[in-house]
């Protein structure tokens, strides 16, 4: 026996109020994605630099172990370099209270040495901010921040601020370790 197919008139498709409702909601969550993607993009720019600038006082540190020497790192606009401490920009060699920073350059002598130049983000801006101090310095063309790293394994305490926009990461680094101590991080 063959039975008859039934189907109810009407229901062969969808409505344009069910679609429209289906569109809004796709519409809703495609924007959600954007704007986590865009404040995201903020945060992990930050945090690369904060990566990198860590790594490179590591190094320092390391190598100012290694080489018996002094090094330093210099902040410039949009770049770090990693240097040793004699060869350092002479434009900065007093703290912020007009103190010296840790005496006079010490002679690099002729064994191996290590220098590194890393780029940051054009649109990081970069702070300094010395021991004891409450300001932070940014770096110009006439005003290179010296890091400085001793062969007994300290450095000067700092804390780096980083900011892009309303977003900005705070590093502060431990002098006897030269890692992050203190971390703080508002993304916008």
């Amino acid at each position: 026996m063959n039975f008859p197919h039934k189907t109810k008139p009407g229901k062969d498709g969808f409505t344009l109020l069910e679609i429209v409702i289906v569109l809004m909601i796709f519409a809703i969550i495609l924007g959600g994605a954007i704007t986590t993607a865009v404040f995201s993009s903020s945060e992990r720019a930050l945090r690369d630099a904060s990566g990198e600038i860590e790594l490179l006082a590591k190094k320092a540190r390391t190598a100012s172990i290694l080489h018996q020497r002094p090094y330093a790192i210099e902040f410039r606009e949009n770049s770090l370099r990693l240097l040793p401490f004699a060869e350092a920009s002479e434009s900065e060699r007093r703290t912020a209270l007009g103190n010296e920073i840790g005496g006079t350059a010490v002679d690099s002598g002729n064994g191996p040495t290590l220098r590194e130049d890393i780029s940051i983000d054009p649109d990081i801006a970069l702070g300094v901010r010395r021991w004891n101090t409450e300001d932070f310095v940014s770096p110009s063309k006439n005003f290179v921040p010296v890091w400085r790293f001793d062969p007994n394994g300290l450095s000067e305490p700092i804390t780096v601020r980083m900011t892009i926009g309303e977003s900005y990461a705070q590093d502060t680094y431990h002098p006897l370790t030269a890692t992050i101590a203190d971390s703080e991080m508002e993304a916008k």
